[in-house]
Protein backbone atom coordinates (compact mmCIF):
# COMPACT_ATOMS: atom_id res chain seq x y z
CA UNK A 1 0.00 0.00 0.00
CA UNK A 2 1.43 3.46 -1.08
CA UNK A 3 1.39 5.61 1.91
CA UNK A 4 3.02 8.93 0.64
CA UNK A 5 0.46 11.77 1.35
CA UNK A 6 0.24 15.20 0.67
CA UNK A 7 -0.54 17.21 3.53
CA UNK A 8 -4.36 18.23 3.12
CA UNK A 9 -7.61 18.78 5.33
CA UNK A 10 -10.98 17.61 4.10
CA UNK A 11 -14.53 18.13 5.36
CA UNK A 12 -17.88 16.63 4.47
CA UNK A 13 -21.25 17.78 4.49
CA UNK A 14 -23.61 15.24 3.11
CA UNK A 15 -26.95 13.84 3.57
CA UNK A 16 -28.30 11.64 5.36
CA UNK A 17 -29.66 11.26 8.83
CA UNK A 18 -27.62 7.84 9.46
CA UNK A 19 -24.72 9.66 9.67
CA UNK A 20 -26.35 10.63 13.36
CA UNK A 21 -27.91 7.56 14.25
CA UNK A 22 -25.11 5.38 12.90
CA UNK A 23 -21.35 6.97 12.36
CA UNK A 24 -20.63 10.11 10.10
CA UNK A 25 -17.17 11.40 8.91
CA UNK A 26 -16.91 15.31 9.51
CA UNK A 27 -13.14 15.99 8.61
CA UNK A 28 -9.90 14.16 8.00
CA UNK A 29 -6.60 15.13 7.01
CA UNK A 30 -2.81 14.62 7.25
CA UNK A 31 -1.11 17.63 8.42
CA UNK A 32 2.43 18.73 9.26
CA UNK A 33 2.47 21.79 11.58
CA UNK A 34 5.33 23.79 12.92
CA UNK A 35 4.17 27.07 13.64
CA UNK A 36 3.33 27.44 17.30
CA UNK A 37 -0.08 29.41 17.15
CA UNK A 38 -1.41 25.74 16.01
CA UNK A 39 -3.64 24.94 18.87
CA UNK A 40 -7.22 24.13 19.97
CA UNK A 41 -9.37 24.02 23.00
CA UNK A 42 -12.03 21.88 23.40
CA UNK A 43 -14.43 24.11 25.29
CA UNK A 44 -13.69 27.46 22.71
CA UNK A 45 -15.02 24.94 19.63
CA UNK A 46 -18.04 25.16 18.10
CA UNK A 47 -18.95 21.56 17.24
CA UNK A 48 -21.19 19.66 19.41
CA UNK A 49 -20.78 16.05 20.16
CA UNK A 50 -17.93 14.94 17.32
CA UNK A 51 -14.91 13.04 18.16
CA UNK A 52 -11.28 13.56 17.21
CA UNK A 53 -8.62 10.67 16.91
CA UNK A 54 -5.48 12.27 16.52
CA UNK A 55 -2.41 10.33 15.52
CA UNK A 56 1.14 11.29 15.88
CA UNK A 57 3.27 10.35 12.70
CA UNK A 58 6.70 11.91 13.80
CA UNK A 59 7.72 15.16 15.65
CA UNK A 60 6.08 16.16 19.01
CA UNK A 61 2.61 18.12 20.18
CA UNK A 62 1.26 18.33 23.03
CA UNK A 63 -2.32 17.87 25.20
CA UNK A 64 -3.69 18.71 27.84
CA UNK A 65 -6.98 16.12 28.67
CA UNK A 66 -8.30 17.49 32.20
CA UNK A 67 -5.29 18.74 34.79
CA UNK A 68 -3.09 16.06 32.81
CA UNK A 69 -0.57 16.63 30.63
CA UNK A 70 0.78 14.79 27.68
CA UNK A 71 3.53 14.84 25.97
CA UNK A 72 2.68 13.31 21.84
CA UNK A 73 5.25 11.49 20.32
CA UNK A 74 5.42 9.13 17.28
CA UNK A 75 2.75 6.36 17.59
CA UNK A 76 0.89 8.21 20.71
CA UNK A 77 -3.00 8.80 19.71
CA UNK A 78 -5.64 10.34 21.67
CA UNK A 79 -9.62 10.24 21.39
CA UNK A 80 -11.08 13.46 22.34
CA UNK A 81 -14.62 14.29 22.68
CA UNK A 82 -15.97 18.25 21.56
CA UNK A 83 -16.87 20.18 23.82
CA UNK A 84 -14.96 18.68 26.44
CA UNK A 85 -12.07 20.03 28.90
CA UNK A 86 -8.76 19.54 26.48
CA UNK A 87 -6.37 21.82 24.27
CA UNK A 88 -3.82 19.99 22.10
CA UNK A 89 -1.05 22.09 20.54
CA UNK A 90 2.58 22.44 18.81
CA UNK A 91 4.45 23.25 22.11
CA UNK A 92 7.05 25.47 21.83
CA UNK A 93 9.96 22.82 22.48
CA UNK A 94 8.67 21.27 19.54
CA UNK A 95 10.04 22.28 15.74
CA UNK A 96 6.99 20.01 14.37
CA UNK A 97 4.00 17.63 14.51
CA UNK A 98 3.18 15.85 11.57
CA UNK A 99 -0.01 14.06 12.53
CA UNK A 100 -3.06 12.22 10.94
CA UNK A 101 -6.92 13.06 12.10
CA UNK A 102 -10.49 11.32 11.82
CA UNK A 103 -13.12 13.32 13.34
CA UNK A 104 -16.61 11.49 13.60
CA UNK A 105 -19.85 11.43 14.85
CA UNK A 106 -22.83 9.85 15.64
CA UNK A 107 -23.73 6.71 17.96
CA UNK A 108 -21.42 4.83 16.83
CA UNK A 109 -18.06 7.37 17.54
CA UNK A 110 -19.81 7.78 21.13
CA UNK A 111 -19.82 4.63 21.69
CA UNK A 112 -16.13 3.87 20.64
CA UNK A 113 -15.60 7.50 23.03
CA UNK A 114 -17.09 5.60 25.74
CA UNK A 115 -15.20 2.24 25.72
CA UNK A 116 -11.81 4.24 25.09
CA UNK A 117 -12.54 6.47 28.39
CA UNK A 118 -13.34 3.31 30.24
CA UNK A 119 -10.89 0.83 29.05
CA UNK A 120 -7.74 2.72 27.96
CA UNK A 121 -5.08 4.88 28.93
CA UNK A 122 -6.08 8.59 27.66
CA UNK A 123 -2.74 8.37 25.24
CA UNK A 124 -3.04 5.10 23.12
CA UNK A 125 -0.43 3.97 21.48
CA UNK A 126 -0.31 2.13 18.16
CA UNK A 127 2.30 1.33 15.69
CA UNK A 128 2.16 2.77 11.70
CA UNK A 129 1.14 -0.72 10.67
CA UNK A 130 -1.71 -1.03 13.26
CA UNK A 131 -5.64 -1.32 11.66
CA UNK A 132 -7.23 2.03 12.50
CA UNK A 133 -4.17 3.51 11.37
CA UNK A 134 -3.77 2.07 8.08
CA UNK A 135 -7.21 2.77 7.33
CA UNK A 136 -6.88 6.54 7.88
CA UNK A 137 -4.11 6.60 5.60
CA UNK A 138 -6.37 4.45 2.83
CA UNK A 139 -9.11 6.71 3.19
CA UNK A 140 -6.96 9.88 2.90
CA UNK A 141 -5.71 8.09 -0.61
CA UNK A 142 -8.52 7.33 -1.68
CA UNK A 143 -9.83 10.85 -1.15
CA UNK A 144 -6.80 12.39 -2.39
CA UNK A 145 -7.00 10.21 -6.06
CA UNK A 146 -11.14 10.71 -6.43
CA UNK A 147 -12.94 11.71 -3.32
CA UNK A 148 -15.98 10.97 -1.13
CA UNK A 149 -18.95 12.01 -2.92
CA UNK A 150 -22.29 10.73 -0.78
CA UNK A 151 -23.25 10.25 2.81
CA UNK A 152 -23.25 6.31 2.39
CA UNK A 153 -19.65 6.47 1.66
CA UNK A 154 -18.66 9.16 4.27
CA UNK A 155 -20.95 7.02 6.70
CA UNK A 156 -19.24 3.84 5.82
CA UNK A 157 -15.77 4.71 6.26
CA UNK A 158 -16.30 6.30 9.54
CA UNK A 159 -18.55 2.99 10.59
CA UNK A 160 -15.27 0.97 9.57
CA UNK A 161 -13.02 3.21 11.38
CA UNK A 162 -14.88 2.86 14.81
CA UNK A 163 -14.95 -1.24 14.22
CA UNK A 164 -11.26 -1.39 13.48
CA UNK A 165 -10.75 0.64 17.13
CA UNK A 166 -12.74 -1.48 18.66
CA UNK A 167 -11.43 -4.95 17.21
CA UNK A 168 -7.75 -3.06 18.47
CA UNK A 169 -9.10 -2.09 21.76
CA UNK A 170 -10.30 -6.22 22.66
CA UNK A 171 -7.82 -7.69 20.65
CA UNK A 172 -4.47 -5.66 19.99
CA UNK A 173 -2.01 -7.97 21.20
CA UNK A 174 -3.68 -11.21 19.34
CA UNK A 175 -3.70 -8.98 16.08
CA UNK A 176 0.07 -8.08 16.48
CA UNK A 177 0.93 -11.29 17.65
CA UNK A 178 2.40 -9.80 20.46
CA UNK A 179 5.10 -7.76 18.83
CA UNK A 180 7.09 -10.39 18.35
CA UNK A 181 5.56 -12.56 15.16
CA UNK A 182 8.37 -12.67 12.40
CA UNK A 183 6.24 -10.31 10.04
CA UNK A 184 6.13 -7.80 12.72
CA UNK A 185 9.65 -7.95 13.44
CA UNK A 186 10.30 -7.11 9.78
CA UNK A 187 8.39 -4.24 9.48
CA UNK A 188 9.88 -2.87 12.75
CA UNK A 189 13.16 -3.26 11.38
CA UNK A 190 12.18 -1.93 7.62
CA UNK A 191 10.81 1.27 10.04
CA UNK A 192 13.82 1.65 11.97
CA UNK A 193 16.29 1.12 9.57
CA UNK A 194 14.60 2.10 6.39
CA UNK A 195 17.66 4.94 5.34
CA UNK A 196 20.22 2.12 5.53
CA UNK A 197 21.89 0.37 2.46
CA UNK A 198 19.30 -2.48 3.28
CA UNK A 199 18.74 -6.09 1.31
CA UNK A 200 16.19 -8.87 1.14
CA UNK A 201 18.84 -11.01 3.28
CA UNK A 202 18.98 -8.46 5.82
CA UNK A 203 15.41 -8.40 6.82
CA UNK A 204 14.51 -12.10 6.41
CA UNK A 205 17.39 -12.61 9.02
CA UNK A 206 16.07 -10.84 12.02
CA UNK A 207 12.93 -13.06 11.38
CA UNK A 208 15.06 -16.40 11.43
CA UNK A 209 12.49 -17.69 8.70
CA UNK A 210 13.56 -18.82 5.29
CA UNK A 211 13.86 -16.59 2.43
CA UNK A 212 11.02 -18.40 0.62
CA UNK A 213 8.61 -18.59 3.78
CA UNK A 214 9.25 -15.62 4.66
CA UNK A 215 8.66 -13.57 1.45
CA UNK A 216 5.36 -15.83 1.09
CA UNK A 217 4.24 -14.53 4.41
CA UNK A 218 5.24 -11.18 3.97
CA UNK A 219 3.79 -10.64 0.80
CA UNK A 220 0.23 -12.75 2.28
CA UNK A 221 0.30 -10.36 4.98
CA UNK A 222 1.40 -6.90 3.86
CA UNK A 223 -0.24 -7.01 0.07
CA UNK A 224 3.57 -6.22 -0.85
CA UNK A 225 7.08 -7.77 -0.94
CA UNK A 226 9.07 -6.81 1.70
CA UNK A 227 11.08 -4.58 -0.89
CA UNK A 228 8.15 -2.84 -2.09
CA UNK A 229 7.27 -1.80 1.53
CA UNK A 230 10.54 -0.76 1.93
CA UNK A 231 10.50 1.45 -0.71
CA UNK A 232 7.06 2.71 0.10
CA UNK A 233 8.68 3.39 3.48
CA UNK A 234 11.37 5.73 1.72
CA UNK A 235 9.19 7.98 -0.42
CA UNK A 236 6.81 8.83 2.58
CA UNK A 237 9.58 9.97 4.07
CA UNK A 238 11.15 11.45 1.36
CA UNK A 239 7.67 13.60 0.42
CA UNK A 240 8.10 15.14 4.14
CA UNK A 241 11.57 15.83 3.55
CA UNK A 242 10.38 17.75 0.10
CA UNK A 243 7.86 19.28 2.16
CA UNK A 244 9.15 20.74 4.63
CA UNK A 245 13.24 20.64 4.12
CA UNK A 246 15.76 22.94 1.62
CA UNK A 247 17.69 19.46 0.92
CA UNK A 248 18.46 18.76 -2.86
CA UNK A 249 16.72 15.74 -4.71
CA UNK A 250 20.20 14.04 -3.87
CA UNK A 251 20.62 15.18 -0.50
CA UNK A 252 16.90 13.15 -0.03
CA UNK A 253 17.68 10.33 -1.82
CA UNK A 254 20.76 9.90 0.31
CA UNK A 255 18.87 10.30 3.51
CA UNK A 256 16.05 8.19 2.81
CA UNK A 257 18.30 5.26 1.51
CA UNK A 258 18.56 5.25 -1.76
CA UNK A 259 22.17 5.40 -3.25
CA UNK A 260 21.32 7.28 -6.67
CA UNK A 261 19.72 9.92 -6.95
CA UNK A 262 18.50 9.30 -10.51
CA UNK A 263 16.86 5.89 -9.23
CA UNK A 264 15.18 7.60 -6.52
CA UNK A 265 14.14 9.87 -8.52
CA UNK A 266 12.54 7.01 -11.16
CA UNK A 267 10.95 5.08 -8.39
CA UNK A 268 9.31 8.33 -6.85
CA UNK A 269 7.78 9.27 -10.01
CA UNK A 270 6.57 5.73 -10.76
CA UNK A 271 5.03 5.42 -6.60
CA UNK A 272 3.84 9.59 -6.88
CA UNK A 273 3.15 10.04 -10.85
CA UNK A 274 5.62 13.19 -10.82
CA UNK A 275 9.24 13.52 -10.01
CA UNK A 276 10.68 14.72 -7.01
CA UNK A 277 11.21 18.34 -8.43
CA UNK A 278 8.02 18.65 -9.40
CA UNK A 279 6.21 17.50 -6.47
CA UNK A 280 8.34 19.96 -4.24
CA UNK A 281 7.06 22.78 -6.67
CA UNK A 282 3.71 21.78 -6.92
CA UNK A 283 2.81 21.30 -3.96
CA UNK A 284 3.97 25.10 -2.51
CA UNK A 285 0.46 25.56 -4.71
CA UNK A 286 -1.51 23.00 -4.03
CA UNK A 287 -4.79 24.06 -1.89
CA UNK A 288 -4.67 22.96 1.52
CA UNK A 289 -8.49 22.48 2.35
CA UNK A 290 -11.07 20.55 -0.08
CA UNK A 291 -14.74 20.48 1.02
CA UNK A 292 -16.88 17.62 -0.40
CA UNK A 293 -20.77 18.60 -0.56
CA UNK A 294 -23.64 17.30 -2.44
Amino acid sequence: MKIALTPNTYGFHLKGDFQETVAGLQTTGYEIRQHHDYRWDGLQRTEQDVYIFQYTLSGKGAIRIGQQQFSLRQGDAFFVKVPSDHCYYLPYESEQWEFLYFTIYGNMAATLYEKIQGNAAPILQLPLHAAPIQFIIETLEKIENIGIHHGYESSARAYTFVMKCLEYLEYGEQLETADDSPINKAIRYIEKYYYEDLSLDDVVAVTQLSKYYFTRQFNAAMKVTPIQYLTQIRIRVSVQLLITSELSVSEIANQVGFRSSNYFSKVFKKLIGVTPGSYRKYNKVMPVDKLFID
